[in-house]
């Protein structure tokens, strides 16, 4: 079968590592390249953690650039669940291969650009604050053309924010950007915390993924034993919700889930309310839906197609 053609825009991050690792593990993706941006932390961590993933998974050929450092207008905002370099604490050798001298941005413009000359079709996929990707629409909006669509993990509705009390961290961290691409007329597939908060990465999860016998898996197990919130009374169950890695069983698998289109919007001019994902879920503006909204999945599925796929990994050499 054709494999699909996908970039990934990340700021790992354990999920997004483990989003990294399970794509990496797929043959069904051909993986232009990873663009990093600042998020869970700094662009520093954030592009030193991508590399040392690539390398974990024996990847050093994948193309990774660096791309922005901060949001667009607003001031930084961290995330505060992978620790202080991003990774939980694990420690992983410093990586020996280094980012392309290309920044993200002009990678984003350039392949896309590419594709879309050529009539080709990018899946873009998105783990973090959308900055990157925005900057590139706005220098070089015919890009556009080459996106066969953004799939994207972000925003919360009956779920509201993970982060303040109504946003999502990715879309808190830059909600400029986020408008901007929501506005671009490009077809969006989002997963917001209303499907990522049914995939807990419980203990007995975590438990089956120790017992898979390769250095890859065990590190897996290793940086999510710290995700666990303890947060029962909000979770209804010990664990932490496992976010960026749906995205990519989402479009291995997409019968796990199920969703609704809506239009929606991103806040970023009320403080209070900054980057919350409004849905007109009924029609009441008469606006045409801009994205195809996630709103359930199969979580057990989820977590056994996580384990196929990093159990493909050679045992330590």
């Amino acid at each position: 079968m054709p494999r699909l053609p996908i970039i990934i825009d990340t700021d790992p991050g354990i999920d997004d590592a483990v989003a990294i690792l399970l794509v990496l593990a797929s043959p069904e993706f051909d993986l232009r390249g990873l663009s990093v941006v600042s998020g869970n932390v700094p662009l520093a961590d954030t592009l030193r953690n991508t590399l040392q993933v690539c390398e974990l998974a024996g990847r050093p050929d994948v193309p990774v650039f660096a791309g922005c450092d901060r949001p667009l207008l607003r001031a930084p905002v961290l995330g505060l669940f992978s620790g202080r370099e991003g990774l939980g604490g694990v420690v992983l050798p410093p990586p020996a291969m280094a980012p392309q001298p290309v920044h993200a941005v002009d990678f984003l413009v350039a392949s896309l650009g590419k594709a879309a000359r050529a009539g080709e079709k990018i899946t873009l996929c998105a783990l973090g604050p959308l900055t990157n990707v925005a900057v590139a629409l706005a220098h070089s909006p015919g890009i556009a053309a080459g996106i066969e669509r953004i799939v994207l993990m972000g925003g919360g509705f009956k779920e509201l924010g993970n982060r303040s009390i109504s946003a999502e961290f990715n879309m808190l961290v830059d909600p400029h950007a986020a408008s901007i691409v929501f506005e671009a007329g490009i077809p969006i597939t989002m997963l917001p915390l209303d499907v990522t908060h049914q995939a807990l990465a419980t203990p007995r999860r975590i438990e089956v993924l120790r017992g898979i016998d390769n250095p890859v898996a065990r590190v897996v197990a290793e940086i999510l034993t710290i995700w666990d919130r303890k947060d029962i009374d909000r979770f209804g169950e010990l664990g932490g919700p496992l976010h960026d890695p749906l995205v990519f069983d989402y479009l291995l698998r997409p019968d796990h889930y199920s969703g609704r289109k809506a239009r929606v919007w991103i806040e970023h001019t009320s403080e209070l309310t900054m980057g919350q994902t409004v849905a007109d879920w009924w029609g009441k503006t008469k606006e045409t839906p801009n994205a195809e909204v996630i709103t359930k999945v199969d979580a057990q599925a989820f977590f056994d197609l996580l384990g196929e796929r990093l159990g493909r990994y050679p045992l330590a050499a």
